[in-house]
């Protein structure tokens, strides 16, 4: 029976993605072939292998993180700050894909570093969790010394916590990335759910804009935000596991 409500659950997901995504697939599809012809028929010097061969290139360098600025490239991701980010994404999982190691060194190096990493990540999390839950059993023991409140207290101290959680991992967290990533509210929302969540599709990455300037804090919030958010998440999915069991 379980097993079959989860491939029930994926099937109806599937049906209602399918239902929202594929028209907008079909019409970008559409309008990329009419201005691939319409260049070629405005520029008849362009041979279509030829541009066929710098289009592939083009999205190559940019899946590298270059990108043309006038008549120079824009480098930058794997500076210090963008490193740092990428281990973060590696360890935890999140793997936005965005960003991947090139290089067989790079490439093995990241094996490794993700196997001890990983398991490193994983303890870290369960620790800040555990400290996270045993500050809400504190208050609420504190609000029951106080207030002589019994099964209120706990639940009170739950909600808060999660109240909490919700205003400073989902819900303010959009609003800084409007400001440095100049995303909708919706977008940044929809950036700070599927990363905590470690889904990490990678369609949006913060601090990946060749056109904005990140100040140099950025990336070590957002990583701090990553890591306690992560924490905070796991507890709220715990919860949900415990309801659903």
């Amino acid at each position: 029976v379980l097993l079959a409500a989860y491939v029930g659950y994926l099937g109806l997901g599937a049906a209602v993605l399918q239902a929202l995504e594929r028209p907008a697939e079909v019409q970008a599809a559409q309008q990329l072939l009419q201005r691939h012809w319409e260049l070629l028929g405005n520029h008849t010097c362009l041979q279509g292998p030829a541009l066929q061969q710098l289009i592939e290139g083009i999205i190559q360098a940019y899946k590298s993180g270059i990108t043309l600025q006038g008549n120079t490239t824009n480098l930058g991701r794997w500076d210090y700050s963008g490193s740092f980010f990428f281990s973060i994404s590696a360890i935890t999982t999140i793997g936005y894909g965005n960003l991947s190691p090139s290089t067989a060194v790079g490439r093995i190096f990241c094996i490794v570093f993700a196997l001890f990493g990983i398991p490193l990540n994983l303890v870290l999390l369960n620790e800040i969790g555990q400290l996270m839950l045993l500050g809400v059993q504190h208050c609420a023991c504190r609000l029951e010394e106080v207030f002589h409140w019994q099964n209120k207290a706990f639940f009170l101290m739950k909600t808060c916590a999660l109240v909490t959680g919700l205003l400073l991992f989902l819900l303010l967290p959009p609003l800084l990335f409007s400001d440095k990533e100049g995303w909708s509210y919706e977008e940044g929302f929809y950036y700070s759910f599927i990363t905590l969540s470690t889904i990490g599709f990678g369609d949006y990455v913060i601090g990946m804009n060749p056109d904005r300037t990140y100040p140099s804090w950025y990336k070590n919030i957002i990583s701090l935000w990553i890591l306690f958010g992560m924490a905070w998440l796991a507890l709220v999915i715990k919860f949900c596991i415990n309801i659903l069991e």
